[in-house]
């Protein structure tokens, strides 16, 4: 009710010539008939009307494209004309939807209603257009095993999940997204649910990169650090976000430095090796204000890495941050040293941002999170190097195997 009157006030403020009401609803189908049903949309609209908004297009949900009558019927009771009466039906992917939109004269409608047709130019959607009927045309894909600890709700990573489709299809590959739960690769779940276990670890290692992305807490770690364990050992493609930059560190300071308590602070105060450590410019004991938010600046310490290729070689990028806590200076020298390279700090050059490993196909861990900036048709450069990475070892593999089966004839 608050967004309602919001919007009814503000309606009244600006003028009927400078505010355009565009009313979504469903139109289902109902029965083996198969007709569709407009009454749903024509008390939502007189609903809407009760509360003092009158909407001037209608956007209609539905399956299949919305038939003549279906429109006349709810122009008619509606009191919307029949050119204002919007339908996005289900489509293949959804870039089609602002072609069907452009198709129905969609923008001539509120070009209308807001008195704009001097100032507006046709819409321009050529390239949009081939971006979407190139997804469809799409034969191969590409295996991702995201590790994470929010996987029975995959909107959690929604931004990520945005930004995989966004690399793929640039890189001309359909993304097969494989949901790993970092507690089932635990090593206490092999007791405790030895079948999830197994299929875990089937689904890890069946893909063709890792990625590990944001979170908070301590559980599930020990399985994110095994599953970063595995693609470092193995040569698996790799992206950590945020945490999973986290745990690239904590993983090499283990099982290389040899250090065994290992850990962040975050998830073990007492540790004698807080190699990822609470911010220090940060009130612990103050509630609030206590993340490092929006878009901060990296510099690139060694200009010839491999994110900075990635990037366009720029001396530094501009990239949305989400955190608390950060990789301990101190510690640095000895990790680099094992060859876990810091290629990207923030301005003070402590504040550690983007590693990098040596003699390893693709292995990337970055403080802030790249894909709030992903874009369909301008992606994130670290996902595009990830599925770069990924779709190069698949090849690799396949040739191996063909090769392989040669030998064998």
């Amino acid at each position: 009710m608050p967004f309602i009157e919001a919007l009814r006030q503000l309606s009244f403020s600006l003028g009927k010539d400078n505010f355009c009401l565009i009313h979504v609803s469903l139109v289902p189908v109902l029965g083996v008939v198969g007709e569709q049903k407009t009454k749903p949309t024509q008390h939502s609209v007189r609903e809407l009307r009760a509360l003092g908004l009158t909407p001037d297009l209608l956007a209609c949900r539905s399956a299949q494209p919305l038939i003549g009558s279906a429109k006349e019927k709810l122009s008619q009771f509606c009191h919307v004309p029949v050119e204002n009466i919007l339908n996005i039906h289900d489509v293949p992917n959804i870039w089609h939807v602002p072609l069907i939109l452009r198709n129905q004269k969609a923008h001539e409608a509120i070009i209308k209603q807001l008195n704009l047709s001097r100032s507006a130019a046709p819409p321009e959607l050529r390239d949009w257009t081939l971006m979407a009927e190139s997804y469809d045309n799409l034969s191969t894909s590409v295996k991702i095993a995201l590790v994470g600890k929010y996987t029975n709700l995959s909107d959690s990573y929604l931004s990520v999940v945005k930004a995989l489709l966004h690399a793929s299809v640039a890189c001309s590959q359909k993304p097969s997204i494989q949901w790993v739960s970092a507690s089932d690769l635990e090593d206490a779940a092999a007791a405790s649910a030895p079948d999830a276990h197994a299929k875990a670890w089937e689904t890890l290692k069946g893909s063709s990169c890792i990625l590990i992305p944001g979170g908070f807490g301590d559980r599930g770690i020990s399985g994110m650090i095994l599953a970063a364990k595995y693609a470092r050992e193995n040569k698996v493609p790799y992206l950590g976000i945020c945490l999973g930059m986290q745990i690239s560190v904590i993983e090499m300071s283990r099982h290389v430095l040899g250090l065994g308590n290992a850990d962040s602070e975050e998830f073990n105060t007492d540790t004698p090796d807080r190699v990822v450590m609470y911010m220090p410019e940060v009130s612990k004991t103050h509630m609030g204000n206590t993340m490092r938010l929006g878009c901060r600046r990296t510099f690139f310490r060694k200009p010839d890495c491999l994110t900075s290729k990635l990037y366009g070689n720029p001396p530094h990028v501009d990239e949305r941050h989400r955190h608390r806590y950060e990789v301990n200076p101190s510690f640095v020298p000895m990790l680099e040293n094992a060859g876990l390279q810091f290629v990207g700090c923030d301005e003070s050059g402590n504040r550690m941002e983007i590693v990098e490993l040596q003699d390893h196909p693709f292995y990337i861990g970055v403080q802030f999170h790249p894909e709030f900036k992903s874009r369909p048709r301008k992606p994130s450069p670290p996902f595009t190097g990830l599925i770069l990475a990924a779709t190069e070892r698949m090849r690799t593999l396949t040739n191996v195997s063909n090769g392989d089966a040669g030998a064998s004839e």
